[in-house]
C-alpha cells in the first residue's frame, strides 16, 4: 500500500493508504509518449482537403501558343506553378487513427499517476459535495487544498452532477472529469490532480 494525504471537503486532512499498483510503476517516457501520441492523433479530423491540377475549376485551353512569345511554355491555367493552380502533394481526407493494446493503455496511465505521485503532484479528497453551484465555494476549495496551475479534478461517475461542474467549471485551469474519461494526456498536462476517493476506486477497479 502507499500512502497519501486525504484533506476533508468540509475542512481538515489525514494520511490513508491506497492501492500500491496505482502509485508504484517505474518510469517508462517511451511508452508516455506512444500513449500521448495515440490520444492527440486519434483526436485529428483528418478532414483537410486539397484540390490537384485534375480537379481546379478552370479551361483546357492552352495559356499562349507554344514558340514565338518570348515567354516560358505554358500548357494549362490549373498548372500548381500558377495563382489558383492545383497543389502539389497537398493533404486529402485521411484517417489519423493509432491502436495500442488495452494492457499498454493501461500501463501507461498507471505510469503516469504514479510520476504524479512520485512528484507530490497527486492529492485525494474525500468528497465533492456541493448542493448548489458556486463558483466561490469551488475556489475556496481549491485555495483551501493550495491548489494553483493547471489542475485536473477527478470524481466518480455519480458525483459528476450539474452543482459540481458548475462549480468549478468557470475557474480557469480547471477541468473536471469523471474518472472513465481520463487518459494519459489529461494527467500529464496537468500540475496538480485531486482525486475523490470514489472517483480514485472507479479509476483503479478500470486499470
Amino acid at each position: 500500500m502507499a500512502e497519501i494525504e486525504l484533506h476533508h471537503f468540509d475542512g481538515g486532512q489525514e494520511t490513508v493508504e491506497i492501492e500500491a499498483h496505482l502509485v508504484e510503476e517505474q518510469p517508462n517516457p517511451d511508452l508516455l509518449f506512444r500513449a500521448v501520441q495515440r490520444e492527440l492523433s486519434n483526436r485529428r479530423q483528418g478532414t483537410a482537403s486539397t484540390k490537384t491540377r485534375a480537379e481546379v475549376a478552370g479551361t483546357s485551353r492552352k495559356p499562349w501558343r507554344q514558340k514565338g512569345t518570348g515567354r516560358a511554355r505554358a500548357g494549362s491555367f490549373q498548372s500548381p506553378l500558377w495563382r489558383g493552380g492545383g497543389v502539389i502533394f497537398g493533404p486529402k481526407p485521411r484517417t489519423y487513427h493509432v491502436d495500442m493494446p488495452r494492457k499498454m493503455r493501461r500501463k501507461a496511465l498507471r505510469v503516469a499517476l504514479s510520476t504524479k505521485y512520485r512528484d507530490s503532484e497527486l492529492l485525494l479528497l474525500d468528497r465533492l459535495a456541493f448542493e448548489v453551484p458556486k463558483t466561490k465555494e469551488g475556489r475556496k476549495l481549491l485555495q483551501r487544498i493550495a491548489l494553483e496551475g493547471k489542475t485536473l479534478i477527478v470524481c466518480a461517475e455519480q458525483e459528476n452532477k450539474t452543482a459540481v461542474r458548475k462549480s468549478f467549471s468557470n475557474l480557469p485551469g480547471v477541468t473536471l472529469l469523471p474518472s472513465q474519461l481520463v487518459t494519459v494526456y489529461h494527467v500529464l498536462d496537468h500540475d496538480k490532480i485531486l482525486f475523490t476517493q470514489s472517483g480514485l476506486s472507479e479509476l483503479s477497479e478500470r486499470i
